[in-house]
């Protein structure tokens, strides 16, 4: 299983792109300037962790997103399902930090995730709970699970618009109390706002913790 999941991670994204790189970061520090965003926080001296991004409700995330991974320099991977990673965009989409998983094995996609970690000394998974743009009654568990599964810490990444920042917050250990986990997430993401309120539901897991999600 190992071998299988060391494959599917790129060695070589755009965070490890002589020339492109720096240029792009440049751009995001100009364009996130000119669109009057600030960063703030500072990223954890760990090599593993999975990143969590709140509150998603508008495509214009990704874009203020990547743009603040990119001036932190945040080497950070993001998984999508195996049938998006097709010619002629496959290669594009893990130089950009894509990570296959195969909803089609025995394997579920937490065990997938965990692996990535045993496998990889250096790796950054990031994670949208909510998983919609649209409002949710409940986050999905999947972050919960694998980073208890692979024994690593939980950052809190978030983007604001009222105040225009962006950036992180705490690292945080679960403990597998679940209720106490959520309670200290909520309570930092509580003054977070994202473009559309109305599209932030509460922060709480399903009901129905399923390893898949």
């Amino acid at each position: 299983m190992v071998a299988t999941v060391q494959s599917n991670i790129a060695r070589f994204t755009v965070h490890d792109t002589p020339i492109v790189e720096p240029l792009l970061r440049v751009a995001s520090r100009l364009f996130l300037r000119a669109a009057g965003w600030r960063r703030v926080g500072r990223l954890p001296d760990r090599a593993q962790y999975v990143m969590i991004g709140a509150p998603h409700t508008t495509y214009w995330d990704a874009v203020y997103a990547m743009a603040i991974a990119l001036t932190f320099r945040l080497r950070v991977f993001w998984m999508a399902k195996h049938t998006v990673f097709r010619w002629p965009f496959c290669s594009l989409l893990r130089w950009l930090g894509g990570v296959p998983i195969d909803r089609r094995t025995r394997h579920d996609i937490v065990s997938q995730c965990v692996e990535h970690f045993r496998a990889n000394q250096r790796f950054i998974l990031a994670v949208l709970p909510e998983g919609t743009r649209r409002r949710v009654d409940a986050w999905k568990s999947g972050f919960y699970h694998i980073a208890r599964g692979a024994g690593v810490p939980v950052l809190l990444a978030f983007l604001d618009y009222p105040s225009r920042t962006g950036g992180v917050g705490p690292l945080i250990w679960l403990t597998g109390d679940v209720e106490t986990d959520l309670e200290e997430i909520a309570g930092f993401y509580s003054t977070k706002r994202g473009k559309h309120p109305e599209g932030t539901g509460p922060v709480r897991l399903s009901l129905s913790v399923r390893r898949d999600e």
